[in-house]
């Protein structure tokens, strides 16, 4: 899911600590979707708004910890990704917990513009190579976008609004909201300290949502997120609702290296009050691309986008 999509080691390539320490994550890591989205915080540091909805942090440690710590560390992590315009092919895995699997095919372009992160996705309607698609394009940033085509609709991409972050993605469980990761820009937080997910240590942070979000979702009271100490990247969120009860989970499952670069291989998207589940599998990738400006132009979303060939596009095996 965009810029969560891809990671970048911290390590250097090659060396011997690196490659047993992305064994390790790609074992234990657990909940997500980007790519890895990135943003810029403001305001003052970890400031949080005082109203009742709103979950008490949850500090891990005695004392608080240290609120400028945890904004250099998310600040820190929002510079992560990869140069360059890159290119993926994934599939969407529906898991309902009742009624059969089915499964749609997907692609993503993913770049960065002086806004911040921006990627373009396109998910068959149905299955099959010739079944009509949903386009969407997303910017990132401190001032985030949305746009929408679907086949049979106007030659241009119509703006989104808040509320439209959350209507599934060709009737998954994914929805923009995953995919732009918009949370990671929310200005009011607070750092909960360190805590281990799926026996590895990782900061843990819970951001608020501006009122334009709970305008749109009143039941959406937070999002908890961890950062992996080791890779500064994000290995699970945790959307929560009244009385700290988990609304929905996004969990990376797998990385894969390519090109010297770690990508996110596949993650779950679950919805934990009906417990169903899609999960986003990247087939193949292309990196250090260059496309042309019309492929993140709103109004060119009812024209297909340039798709990269092999040998740049690299299949993903498991």
């Amino acid at each position: 899911m965009p810029p969560i999509l891809l990671l970048r080691a911290l390590r250097p390539p090659g060396s011997p600590e690196r490659a047993v320490l992305a064994k390790r994550f790609r074992r234990s890591a657990g909940a997500l979707f980007a790519g890895l989205v990135f943003a810029a915080l403001t305001g003052a540091p970890g400031a949080l708004a005082q109203r009742s909805e709103r979950p008490p942090p949850s500090y891990l440690q005695l004392g608080k910890p240290d609120q400028n710590e945890g904004r250099r560390i998310l600040e820190e992590f929002r510079q992560q990704g990869i140069a360059g315009d890159y290119y993926l092919e994934f599939t969407l895995d529906v898991i309902p917990r009742q009624g059969s699997e089915r499964i749609l095919a997907g692609r993503l372009w993913g770049s960065r513009n002086a806004a911040g992160p921006i990627s373009r996705v396109s998910v068959r309607l149905e299955t099959g190579p010739a079944a009509p698609e949903q386009r969407l394009l997303l910017q990132g940033g401190a001032s985030p976008g949305l746009w929408e085509w679907r086949a049979g609709a106007a030659a241009t991409g119509a703006p989104a609004g808040v509320g439209e972050l959350f209507v599934p993605v060709a009737g998954t469980d994914l929805t923009a909201f995953e995919l732009q990761m918009p949370f990671l820009y929310w200005p009011e937080f607070a750092y909960e300290g360190l805590a281990r997910i799926h026996g590895r240590p990782a900061h843990q942070f819970l951001l608020y949502p501006p009122p334009e979000v709970t305008a749109h979702r009143p039941e959406l009271s937070g999002v908890r997120v961890y950062l992996d100490t080791q890779y500064t990247a994000l290995v699970e969120a945790e959307m929560i609702g009244e009385g700290g009860r988990p609304l929905r989970s996004l969990s990376v499952l797998d990385l894969k290296k390519v090109e010297g670069q770690w990508i996110v291989k596949s993650i779950d998207i679950r919805d934990e009050v009906t417990r169903n589940k899609t999960r986003f599998e990247v087939t193949a990738v292309a990196l250090n691309q260059r496309f042309p400006a019309a492929v993140w132009n709103p109004a060119q979303l009812a024209e297909p986008a340039p798709t990269p060939t092999a040998p740049a596009l690299m299949r993903v095996t498991p």
